[in-house]
């Protein structure tokens, strides 16, 4: 079910840029290093998840490369809980866990460093953008495989069109933006 827009999203959405035929023609892709260099507009898209999950317990946000390193990391830092770069192949230098997935344009890769997360650790997975869910669910896979306990999914926009979201069910998804 699609969320309101509320006085937020609407100002949030509007700090985000279309970027037409990127990375391949056909994709509009939503750009949000436009939001990111809006100092207000990127304070108040973190401040509006941090207080969403300022009552959840948890232990780690594990942030999905790249864009969902910004957010994750204020996340962190402003819930007091560590932070868990998950990352593209081959750019972590320890022993890693990794997990292929599909997305809008292409197949790709995500690893983790194996001693990231503890047996039991509550994680909550965070990027920019839920498109086609395949980066999210694929980092939930690894928050499993090392044990930990995905406790949500928080992103700054979804493309509702692409049903990402049903490839998170049942774990709970915040969202910002919709499109």
């Amino acid at each position: 079910m699609a969320q309101p827009p509320t006085v937020l999203s609407r100002a949030l959405a509007a700090r985000i840029r279309d970027v037409a035929d990127f990375p391949k023609p056909g994709i509009l892709f939503k750009d949000l290093t436009t939001l990111f260099k809006d100092a207000g507009a990127f304070r108040d898209a973190c401040d509006a998840l941090v207080a969403a999950y300022r009552d959840t317990p948890l232990d780690l946000v594990a942030a999905i490369e790249s864009r969902g390193f910004p957010v994750g990391g204020v996340l962190a830092h402003q819930l007091g809980v560590g932070l868990v770069p998950i990352r593209k192949a081959g750019r972590l230098p320890a022993p890693t866990a990794s997990a292929a997935y599909s997305l809008e344009y292409g197949e790709a890769v995500l690893e983790v460093h194996r001693d990231a997360i503890v047996p039991g650790q509550r994680v909550l997975v965070v990027d920019d953008v839920l498109a086609t869910g395949g980066s999210a669910a694929a980092a939930v896979r690894l928050v499993r495989e090392l044990g930990g306990v995905p406790v949500a999914g928080a992103f700054l926009v979804e493309l509702r069109p692409l049903r990402g979201r049903a490839r998170l069910d049942p774990l709970p998804v915040t969202v910002l933006v919709q499109f």
